[in-house]
């Protein structure tokens, strides 16, 4: 029977019990109510029709729920993603033009997929680790900010010429008095209503209230006289095949890639994020197909590029997901909903389009993750401010490139400054450690200098290593000089040239070099270098205590032969 249980748990979504099947679709219908309404608010933000964000729930979701590892993520398009687009969109100058603006998305869509399909035989799934977290809180939080900035005019009523988040947001400033005030009421209204909910009721399918909210206040204004601008009139149907335009991809394929790179990005994290104990792990390649598939198809049916989103993911989780079969049912009410509810979606305020945006991007602004970074490491709290500056005051494209760099610069800064400090015995164990006021009573033995370095020494760090290596023997001027390699994990030939010279000089001045606790691979390396022929068996150790039994053996021969020669000293005078 257990076998049997264990068996059911594992098997794929097709073969689940019927209770799991009725609560995959219950999982389903519940995770629509929140990804159908965002999703064509998503549309706006990428300044594409709302029925494109529908397309994307639609296409996507199906083909990932052939493909994907994840049984709960849920494909659609996201926040961070919209904003892409409609700045990728936005380079393109097609905005007034429905047919182009249409050839345009199918086109960046179609990049997107592309680059995760060859990204997936290249097995590049460890790019998912690409972006740093901190970098990622930085930039998520400075999309959030131009979001809010791109929806404010709507929320007010307003017409504001984009140029830029600072004169946009000085622009609204400026024409705050001409706003709209029945579309400011019930847009404000909607967005009290969204904050209140979230936080007393967070379980509800709260866009879906909204969306409903708003099309009775436009009904109720509208009988008091005053009118909103709405939605208008929405294609109903399947969507259309979209022929896209070739000629573009060299203009958007810098934008396609920073896409490819947070809709994967998201992906996987929201996929690592919500899986269960006793699921398959996401493998990382396989998502990217999955998702390159997913958006390749998904291209010609003329959505927008899409990923998993992580809140729609936990709904999905929360609400009961056990397989894609979530999924699927998600997509089947968005295909209901492109039939049959095209009226129903006309009647929908602009502004209440907007507040759901405002809404759920706000969320991506997260002081909590900012101060606990700072609590940690300041350099690494300095790369999600340069992350969010860099979104803000160059653009949402511009900033990706940034939040790239920024990582980069990152892990070069950490691989430069590769640690190196001097050691101490636990008096009374074989344990090592820093020396410290904590705990003065530390062993150390005169003429005994202990280093650990750590990392992988290469030729960038290399010649700093070796100035404070440098610093720290003429400080102490030992006799011997050990080095604790157990942290070391790849010597670079630059850095082995570099140890090679410093142990020639250290030899001129008297000094030995010792090395303790190299790993298997770096010995290897070592030992066909002339520096390994050096030193041989008698200054390579096992361990760092094997090498300071040595040294107090050797020095303690060395005590007991001076006080022979004390001795007999005498006698022979």
């Amino acid at each position: 029977m257990v076998a049997m249980d264990s068996t059911r748990r594992a098997a794929p979504h097709h073969e689940l019990p019927p209770r799991a099947w009725r609560a995959d679709l219950v999982a389903g219908l519940a995770a629509s109510a929140i990804v159908l309404p965002k999703a064509m608010a998503y549309a706006t933000i990428a300044g594409l029709p709302i029925e494109v964000g529908l397309f994307t729930v639609l296409v996507p979701m199906l083909v990932y729920a052939a493909l994907g590892s994840s049984r709960p993520l849920s494909v659609s398009t996201t926040t961070t993603l919209a904003i892409l687009t409609g700045a990728a969109l936005g380079s393109l100058g097609v905005a007034g033009d429905r047919a182009e603006l249409g050839a345009a998305a199918a086109t960046l869509t179609l990049s997107v997929g592309a680059l995760l399909c060859a990204a997936a035989l290249l097995r590049f799934g460890f790019l998912g680790n690409f972006i740093s977290a901190p970098v990622l809180v930085g930039f998520k939080s400075g999309i959030a900010l131009v979001i809010v900035v791109d929806q404010l005019p709507k929320l007010l009523g307003l017409h504001v010429a984009k140029q830029g988040f600072f004169r946009d947001l000085f622009a609204i400033a400026q024409h705050l008095g001409e706003a709209h005030v029945p579309t400011l009421l019930l847009g404000g209204a909607l967005l009290a209503a969204i904050f209140a909910l979230e936080h007393r009721a967070p379980r509800l399918p709260i866009p879906l209230l909204a969306v409903a909210m708003a099309i009775g206040g436009a009904v109720l204004l509208r009988s008091l006289g005053a009118e909103v601008a709405m939605v208008g009139a929405v294609p109903m149907g399947l969507p259309q095949l979209v022929a896209p335009k070739l000629v573009w991809i060299e203009a958007l394929w810098p934008a396609a890639c920073g896409i490819a790179l947070m809709s994967f990005t998201e992906s996987i994290a929201a996929a690592r994020a919500f899986a269960q104990s006793g699921e398959p792990r996401p493998a990382p390649n396989r998502e990217l197909l999955a998702l390159g598939l997913a958006n390749g198809v998904s291209a010609v049916f003329g959505a927008m590029p899409a990923g998993g989103g992580t809140s729609q993911t936990a709904v999905n989780r929360r609400a009961g997901a056990r397989s894609q079969l979530a999924g699927v049912t998600t997509a089947s009410v968005a295909l209901a909903a492109l039939l049959f509810l095209g009226p129903v979606i006309a009647l929908l305020p602009q502004t209440a389009l907007a507040a759901i945006v405002i809404a759920y991007s706000v969320e991506l602004i997260r002081p909590a993750e900012f101060r606990a970074i700072l609590a940690v490491r300041t350099t690494e709290f300095a790369w999600a401010l340069v992350a969010l500056i860099g979104v803000v005051i160059l653009g949402t494209l511009q900033g990706i490139v940034c939040a790239v760099l920024v990582s980069l610069f990152a892990l070069a800064h950490q691989a430069y400054h590769a640690p190196v400090y001097p050691l101490g015995r636990k008096r009374g164990t074989q344990a090592f450690r820093p020396p410290s006021s904590e705990h003065p009573d530390d062993e150390t033995w005169p003429g005994l200098l202990i280093l650990r370095l750590e990392g992988r020494l290469f030729f960038a760090n290399a010649p700093m290593l070796g100035e404070e290596m440098q610093e720290l023997v003429e400080a102490e001027r030992p006799s011997v000089l050990l080095l604790d390699a157990s942290a070391i994990f790849d010597i670079e030939y630059t850095a082995l040239e570099m140890l090679d010279a410093g142990e020639r000089k250290l030899r001129e001045r008297g000094i030995e070099l010792w090395i303790a606790a190299l790993n298997p691979s770096v010995r290897q390396v070592l030992q066909r270098t002339e520096l390994g022929r050096r030193l041989g068996r008698e200054r390579l150790f096992f361990n760092v205590q094997q090498a300071v039994e040595r040294y107090e053996s050797h020095t303690a021969g060395e005590r007991t032969r001076a006080e022979q020669a004390a001795v007999e000293r005498p006698i022979a005078q």
